[in-house]
């Protein structure tokens, strides 16, 4: 009885010996099959690479502002702002959290893009003249001379809209990065254009700094204009001094805003002429396009031999049959 699974084994081994024998046969004879795919996606795969632009990154690393004696003013008017129906709004951690998701917003990024005329070099160029440092302009989307959008086949109109700027901004150049341990942020801008790069990234922190101070003192404006009309209508006098204390407050808000030139955000590394490209990485790409290119190659060998042996398979057992018959 023990003898017997011995004896069972053998043929398994000799069943996965050939097939290890005839696998190997099957990809000698599809070899140059396997070496044109590979041939033809490493030549796809090194003209693709080419093709594309060098790309520059220009980064800023920011630190969060603290905001100079907000937390103590929160605390002890507090209390009070809430008895005059007025809230003296968050900490500093709560207002840089709010400046990283407005700078990404859709709002803030079709005003930077407009205010700082950012429309054609987003939209509408073909290349960077590296030697003349300007941009080369797409002539089958914008002509210079004329400052017209053209059409498309279809006859409508090239000239894009907020949404498609703001989409192309987001996806193409401005990445945020976020380090939760220290609380430091990077701001990436990639662009074709080095000197590019490092001026939208300039103009980004810029502009993020200046609209949360302008929201943030038209705020404090209002709640004075609030606290001042209430003042004007009561004659007690504990309450009169609660709003002179709630007045002195965003007073103060506002002085320190307008004194901070980097109101959120202090830049810590600023941003440089990027002299080196970050993409695209054309090795990579060069090696992926052969390894999909040998890949794709045994694929199709394995499924030559496939419907050869289905085919042999079939003829065989129709042979048979022709011969039993007779």
């Amino acid at each position: 009885m023990s003898q017997n699974p011995n004896v069972e084994q053998a043929p398994q081994y000799a069943d996965d010996e050939i097939d290890l024998r005839e696998l190997f046969v099957t990809l000698w004879r599809g070899k140059w099959i396997i070496i044109l795919f590979t041939i033809v996606f490493a030549a796809a795969g090194v003209f693709y690479a080419l093709s594309k632009p060098n790309i520059y990154q220009s980064s800023v690393l920011l630190a969060p502002v603290q905001s100079e004696g907000g937390a103590g003013i929160s605390g002890q008017l507090g209390g009070l702002a809430s008895l005059a129906g007025i809230s003296l709004g968050g900490g500093g951690s709560n207002q840089t959290v709010i400046a990283k998701e407005v700078l990404q917003s859709r709002a803030f990024l079709t005003d930077f893009i407009h205010r700082h005329n950012f429309i054609i070099p987003l939209m509408a160029i073909e290349a960077w003249d590296i030697e003349n440092e300007k941009w080369l302009i797409n002539r089958e989307v914008y002509n210079p001379e004329t400052g017209e959008w053209l059409t498309d086949d279809e006859g409508e109109s090239l000239e894009p809209t907020d949404w498609d700027m703001v989409k192309q901004f987001k996806e193409s150049h401005l990445s945020l990065s976020t380090n939760e341990d220290i609380g430091m942020v990077t701001l990436n801008i990639k662009s074709q254009a080095p000197p590019v790069a490092k001026e939208w990234a300039e103009n980004l922190v810029h502009d993020i700094n200046e609209h949360m101070r302008q929201q943030d003192v038209q705020e404090a404006e209002a709640r004075i204009a609030y606290l001042e009309g209430k003042l004007n209508e009561t004659n007690i006098a504990g309450m009169q001094q609660v709003f002179y204390q709630l007045i002195e407050s965003e007073t103060r808000t506002v002085m320190l805003a307008n004194a901070q030139s980097e109101y959120i955000f202090k830049t810590v590394d600023p941003a440089v002429v990027p002299q080196e490209k970050s993409g695209p990485k054309r090795a990579l790409i060069a090696v992926i396009a052969t390894m999909l290119g040998g890949m794709l190659g045994v694929f199709v060998v394995f499924i030559m031999a496939f419907v050869r042996n289905g085919a042999t398979q079939t003829e065989s057992a129709t042979h048979g049959s022709s011969v039993e018959e007779q």
